[in-house]
């Protein structure tokens, strides 16, 4: 995708799929990249699981679109891409320590802090329908959330303790609900 279809996305997808599990990524200067397991209990690890909800908006997009934009304004130093990025570098390291410390109520709202940062670097982030489903969630039990990848459609994620009442709100919308668990063995190869 990088380096054959020159798609101006970063290296976080591939290598998480590659690796598995819940796994910290120090991606460096030189293009070397350091793969850590996140050291959290495996209590921590069940309400993580317990209480993420993954619902589809219905929205596909390209993300090349909306990183294009990002990848210019970084490489023109664009002062409030460059703020903004490493402001979401930060939230990455609190977002670690509050698991690590088995904090997953501030995960939660690390996630909420996150998303009102990464709409703001690019206009194509959400829309009003991506916003006015995600202010619902909040109103019905998430403690916060983000919409995963690049932007612009795809899916909603959420952290919540009131699992019943989020699913209800959201499938009320006409979201589906997409279940899911955390795979720790990444990509394998598979003999027919």
């Amino acid at each position: 995708e990088i380096e054959k279809l020159k798609e101006p996305i970063g290296k976080q997808d591939q290598y998480i799929a590659a690796f598995g599990g819940l796994t910290t990524f120090t991606f460096k200067k030189d293009g070397t990249v350091k793969a850590s397991k996140l050291k959290i209990t495996m209590e921590t690890m069940y309400e993580l699981e317990d209480n993420l909800l993954l619902f589809f908006t219905g929205f596909s997009r390209s993300a090349s679109g909306i990183l294009k934009d990002q990848n210019t304004k970084s490489i023109e130093n664009n002062s409030n891409m460059i703020e903004n990025l490493n402001y979401v570098k930060d939230l990455g390291y609190r977002s670690q320590a509050a698991l690590i410390n088995g904090n997953t109520e501030l995960f939660g709202k690390l996630m909420h802090e996150h998303w009102e940062h990464k709409k703001k670097r690019s206009g194509g982030m959400s829309n009003t329908k991506i916003d006015s489903w995600y202010q619902l969630g909040i109103k019905n039990g998430a403690i916060g959330g983000k919409l995963v990848g690049a932007g612009g459609g795809g899916f909603l994620m959420f952290m919540s303790e009131e699992k019943k009442k989020l699913r209800k709100a959201m499938t009320d919308q006409g979201l589906e609900e997409v279940r899911f668990k955390f795979d720790f063995e990444g990509t394998k190869l598979v003999l027919t």
